[in-house]
């Protein structure tokens, strides 16, 4: 039984890298807090200035989710993209070595 093996030598860039997902469920779960807060600390009881209309406690803290949830995601998304390019700068180069056996049965 014969051995063939063969080697190569190849370079490559390591860096840390943010998980986007993780900072955009992040800042959904910001966005709903300051949803929360901005719904209990509104002072006219759910009722519409310029309609007259008497909105729930549930409605307004849904029309007030809507636009903080993705405000939210936007503001963590751009915290990840700012880790992100900082980890660029940190990043290392490395050697990477591959070697391959091969084995032949002379039989």
């Amino acid at each position: 039984m014969a051995e063939e093996i063969t080697e190569r030598v190849e370079s490559a860039r390591v860096r840390r890298v943010p998980k986007y997902s993780v900072f955009l469920l992040l800042g959904a779960a910001v966005g709903i807090i300051a949803a929360l807060a901005l719904t209990f600390g509104v002072s006219d009881g759910g009722v519409s200035t310029s309609t007259g209309l008497e909105y729930s406690v549930g409605q307004v803290f849904g029309f007030i989710a809507l636009g903080a949830i993705p405000v939210g995601m936007a503001l963590g998304g751009v915290v990840a993209l700012i880790l992100d390019r900082s980890a660029r700068r940190r990043s290392r180069e490395v050697r990477i070595v591959h070697e391959r056996v091969r084995s032949t049965d002379d039989a």
